[in-house]
C-alpha cells in the first residue's frame, strides 16, 4: 500500500512541485526576501534594547525607554521599510534568471514599487509638529505591509525589461563603450515605459495600489493568524518532506510574505506601545514547532542519541545530535532516513502540530509574549524563543516543554525503528 502511495506521489506530485519551487518569479521573490533577513534580524533586535526584559526600577532601562525613539531609528530604517529593500532583490533575482543585467533590474523593480506611492506634502507651519517640511513619503507600507505590492510592482518592471530587451527596442552602444555605460544606456527604453505607465496609472488615473492589493491581501493574512492554517502549512510542509521533497522551500515562498506581515503588525504594535496583533509570523514556527528543525526532530535527535540500543542508531544519534541543536536537521531526515520511513514519518508530521497547537493556546492566553524578533535561526531553542518574543523567559520555558514533548511523541516510534535495526544487526530481521 504505501509502495503504490509512493509511487504515486512521485509520479503525480514529485516533479510537479519540484518546477513549482524552481519557477522563476516565486524563486525571485523567495530569493528577494531572504536577502532581506540580515536587515530584518538586526534590526528587529534594536526592539529589545528599546523595551528590554528588565526590571522597570532599573535606571538602564528608565534611560531606555526615556531614549526609544532614537534607539528604534535603525529599526525603523531596516526592517521597518523592508519591501523597499526586497525589492530590489527580487528584480536583481528576476533579472538574473532572464539574462539581463542585474543592477539595471533591481533598480527598475524599485523605481517601480517607489511610484505606487504618493508624497504627502507637509508645509512649512505644520514643520514643528510633523518634523519635516516639503514632501514626505508615508512609511508604513514600505515595511511589511507593501511587500505585496513589492512583488508584483518588480515582476512588472522586470517583464517590461525582458520585453524590451527581447524585441530590441532599446539603444545599443558600441563595443568601445565601457560595459557600464552600455548598460546604463540600454537601459534607458524600459526605464521610461516603467517610469510613465507606474506614473500615470499612480498619478493621473490615481489608483491606489495599496489600498486595493490590501483589500485583496488582507483575508489572507487574517487567514494565515489561524490555528487552523498553521496546521495545514505544518501538514503540508512535512508531507512533501516524508517523499523527499524540500517542504519549506515550496510553501515557504508562498508563506513567507504572510509571515512578514504579521511579523511587520507585531513589531509596528511593540515600536508604538500597542498590543501585539499576531501569532502565527515566522519566528513562531520556528521556536515553538520546527525545534530541531522540520518535524520538530529534535525529540528524535534526543531519543538516538541517548536511548537507541542498536548501533546505527546509537551512533547516528551521537553524529546528529548537535546539529538538531542547531536546527540542522538534514542528517536525522536523510540519515535515519525519515523519507518514506513508514515508522518515523507519522510522528515526523504529527509532533509538530502538538507542539503547535499547545503553543498557539499558550500564546493566545497571554503566558507567552507573541513573537517580534527575527532571531539567528542556528540559535539553540529556548535561547532563540527568549530572544524571538522579546526577552520573555517563559518563551524559553515553553520551548524547553514543547522539547520533551517532542521526546514523549517519538519514543514509542523509535522504539519499533531501534528494534527493527537491532533485528538486522543481529541478523534477525524478518
Amino acid at each position: 500500500m504505501l509502495d503504490k502511495f509512493t509511487a504515486f506521489i512521485e509520479t503525480n506530485l514529485a516533479g510537479p512541485m519540484a518546477k513549482l519551487a524552481n519557477q522563476r518569479h516565486l524563486r525571485a521573490i523567495r530569493d528577494g526576501i531572504i536577502a532581506t533577513l540580515p536587515l530584518i534580524i538586526i534590526g528587529s533586535f534594536f526592539l529589545i534594547v528599546a523595551f528590554p526584559p528588565l526590571p522597570e526600577s532599573w535606571g538602564i532601562t528608565q534611560f531606555l525607554q526615556e531614549n526609544a525613539a532614537t534607539i528604534l531609528l535603525p529599526y525603523r530604517m531596516t526592517m521597518y521599510i523592508m519591501s523597499l529593500y526586497a525589492t530590489f532583490g527580487i528584480g536583481a533575482s528576476l533579472s538574473k534568471t532572464y539574462g539581463l543585467d542585474v543592477i539595471s533590474g533591481g533598480i527598475l523593480a524599485t523605481i517601480a514599487f517607489l511610484l505606487t506611492f504618493v508624497p504627502v506634502n507637509i508645509p512649512a507651519e505644520a514643520a514643528d509638529a510633523a518634523g519635516a517640511v516639503g514632501f514626505v513619503l508615508p512609511m508604513a507600507n514600505l515595511g511589511g505591509g507593501g511587500m505585496f505590492v513589492a512583488i508584483i510592482t518588480s515582476i512588472i518592471a522586470v517583464e517590461i525589461y525582458r520585453i524590451m530587451d527581447k524585441s530590441k527596442f532599446k539603444i545599443t552602444m558600441p563595443e568601445q563603450v565601457p560595459p557600464s555605460v552600455a548598460r546604463s544606456f540600454e537601459s534607458l527604453t524600459p526605464t521610461l515605459v516603467v517610469i510613465l505607465g507606474m506614473a500615470t496609472i499612480t498619478y493621473f488615473l490615481g489608483f491606489d495600489w495599496h489600498t486595493a492589493i490590501a483589500k485583496v491581501v488582507t483575508p489572507l493574512v487574517s487567514a494565515a493568524d489561524s490555528l487552523p492554517s498553521v496546521l495545514l502549512l505544518i501538514f503540508l510542509i512535512t508531507f512533501f518532506w516524508v517523499f523527499g521533497i524540500h517542504g519549506v522551500s515550496i510553501i515557504g515562498s508562498v508563506a513567507r510574505p504572510l509571515w512578514l506581515q504579521l511579523l511587520d503588525g507585531n513589531t509596528a504594535a511593540q515600536a508604538a506601545g500597542e498590543t501585539l496583533p499576531n501569532i502565527a509570523a515566522e519566528p513562531f514556527f520556528q521556536w515553538f514547532i520546527w525545534i530541531g528543525g522540520s518535524g520538530c526532530t529534535i525529540g528524535l535527535a534526543i531519543l538516538l542519541a541517548f536511548v537507541a540500543k542498536s548501533k546505527y542508531g546509537s551512533k547516528l544519534g551521537k553524529a546528529v545530535i548537535m546539529p538538531s541543536i542547531f536546527n540542522i536537521n538534514e542528517p536525522v531526515i536523510f540519515g535515519v532516513p525519515i523519507v518514506l520511513n513508514p515508522v518515523l514519518m507519522i510522528p515526523f508530521m504529527i509532533t509538530p502540530m502538538i507542539c503547535a497547537t499547545i503553543a498557539w493556546f499558550v500564546t493566545k492566553a497571554g503566558l507567552v509574549n507573541p513573537v517580534t524578533v527575527t532571531a539567528p535561526w542556528t540559535l539553540p531553542g529556548p535561547i532563540g524563543a527568549f530572544l524571538a518574543t522579546g526577552g520573555d523567559w517563559r518563551a524559553a520555558v515553553l520551548n524547553i516543554v514543547l522539547i520533551i514533548v517532542s521526546v514523549i511523541c517519538y519514543y514509542p516510534f523509535v522504539k519499533i525503528y531501534d528494534r527493527n535495526e537491532l533485528a538486522k544487526e543481529n541478523g534477525t530481521a524478518q
